[in-house]
C-alpha cells in the first residue's frame, strides 16, 4: 500500500513509499482509513524541528477515521464494517500508575500512531481495541477525522483550565488547535473571546470571528498585549491559551494574563525560552501544561458533534490523495489551508 513515510529523521526525509499492509493482533482491529489530516506536528516533523521522540521509519499521519474491515478474536463491541475514528495512544503499558488512574496519555511508555508507531497517511491502519470510538450516525468520516485536535482543545480548556462563564480569554495562534478552542470556549460561557495571530494568518482570524471569536488581532498591526489590557481595564486576560508555541507568545501570554490568573500551553517549542520567568512569581501565574487527551474526552466530544455544538467542518479547507501530500503540507504551512486531508491510494 502506498504510506506517507518518515525514513529518516532529518530534514526533508519524508516520502511515498511502498509498505505492507498491517497485520492485526487478537485485541486489534484493521481501520480502511476514509482520510486523515495534516497536523502541524508533520510538518515540523518534516523539517526536524522536533523536541518529542520519533522511531523512523514509520507511517506518518494520526487524525483519522475510517470503517473497520477486520477485527481480532477479542474485540468486543466493534463489528466488521462500523465506523470509527481512534484515539492516537496505539500502545500503552497499562500497569504504571498512570494508566491504572485512567491518565494512559501520559505513560512513559506510550507509543503514539505517527511518532512512534505506523500512522493513518495509507490505506490501512491497525488500531487495538481500547482506543476505538464509533462514530456517531449523521457525522461524516471525514469530520470525525478531526475529532482528535478537538479533542486536544476541550482537554486543554475543560480539563485543565478554570475558565468560569464570563471570563476573558485570549487565545494565541489561529491554527486548528486555537480554532477548536474559539469554538470550547464559547461552548463554555467565556465572555470575551480574543485571537490573535500574525499576518499570514488572516483568513484564518476572520474564521476565528466566524467561529465566535469577539476580537481578532493581527500581532504584526497591532500589540495582542494591549489589546487584552485595552478590553479588561488594564487588568489582563483571566485566561490565555498559548496554542503556538514558540517563546514570543509564551512571553506575550506572561505580559496579558492577569495577576491570579492562568496561562494553559498547548504549543510546543522546541527552541530555549530566552527570557526571565519571574512574572509568574510576581503575577502568582498558574502555567500549565495541557497534552493529548484520554477516552472519555473523546466520547463527550463525538456526543457535542453529534448535536452540532462543536464542529470540524469549517476548518477543512481540502481533501487530496495522499500522492499530493507535499503540496498538502505546503499549503498548511504557508497559512493557505486551516485542515488538508489526505485520502489514500491504492
Amino acid at each position: 500500500m502506498k504510506a506517507v513515510v518518515l525514513y529518516r529523521q532529518e530534514a526533508g526525509c519524508v516520502d511515498l513509499r511502498d509498505m505492507p499492509r498491517p497485520t492485526i493482533g487478537p485485541d486489534e482491529v484493521l481501520v480502511e482509513v476514509e482520510t486523515c489530516g495534516i497536523c502541524g506536528s508533520e510538518i515540523h516533523i518534516y523539517h526536524n524541528e522536533v523536541s518529542y521522540r520519533l522511531s523512523p521509519p514509520l507511517i506518518l499521519g494520526h487524525e483519522f477515521a475510517g470503517v473497520i474491515v477486520e477485527k481480532g478474536p477479542q474485540v468486543q463491541g466493534f463489528e466488521i464494517g462500523d465506523r470509527i475514528t481512534a484515539e492516537t495512544h496505539a500502545h500503552i503499558c497499562g500497569r504504571c500508575r498512570f494508566c491504572r488512574a485512567g491518565e494512559y496519555n501520559v505513560c512513559p511508555e506510550r507509543r503514539s500512531f505517527g511518532f512512534t508507531a505506523n500512522g493513518a497517511f495509507a490505506r490501512y491502519v491497525a488500531v487495538r481495541q481500547g482506543i476505538l470510538h464509533h462514530v456517531p450516525e449523521g457525522v461524516p468520516l471525514a469530520e470525525a477525522a478531526l475529532t482528535e485536535p478537538l479533542c486536544v482543545a476541550y482537554n486543554a480548556l475543560v480539563e485543565k483550565s478554570h475558565l468560569r462563564p464570563g471570563d476573558l480569554v485570549a487565545i494565541l495562534g489561529p491554527g486548528p488547535i486555537g480554532l477548536f478552542c474559539v469554538q470550547v470556549a464559547r461552548l463554555l460561557g467565556a465572555g470575551t473571546i480574543l485571537v490573535s495571530g500574525i499576518g499570514r494568518d488572516r483568513e484564518r482570524l476572520e474564521l476565528a470571528r466566524q467561529l465566535g471569536a469577539d476580537v481578532i488581532v493581527n500581532a504584526e498591526e497591532a500589540d495582542p498585549v494591549q489589546r487584552v489590557l485595552d478590553l479588561s481595564g488594564g487588568v489582563g486576560a483571566d485566561l490565555v491559551i498559548d496554542a503556538a508555541g514558540p517563546s514570543a507568545t509564551l512571553k506575550q501570554s506572561l505580559a496579558m494574563v492577569r495577576r491570579n490568573g492562568q496561562v494553559t500551553k498547548i504549543g510546543w517549542g522546541p527552541e530555549p525560552v530566552g527570557f526571565s520567568l519571574d512574572p509568574i512569581i510576581e503575577k502568582v501565574i498558574t502555567l500549565q501544561g495541557a497534552f493529548s487527551h484520554t477516552w472519555h474526552t473523546w466520547e463527550r466530544v463525538l456526543g457535542l458533534m453529534a448535536q452540532g455544538r462543536l464542529r470540524t467542518a469549517p476548518l477543512i479547507s481540502a481533501r487530496m490523495p495522499i500522492s499530493r501530500w507535499r503540496e498538502g503540507f505546503d499549503a498548511v504551512e504557508s497559512g493557505r489551508a486551516v485542515k488538508v486531508l489526505l485520502d489514500p491510494e491504492d
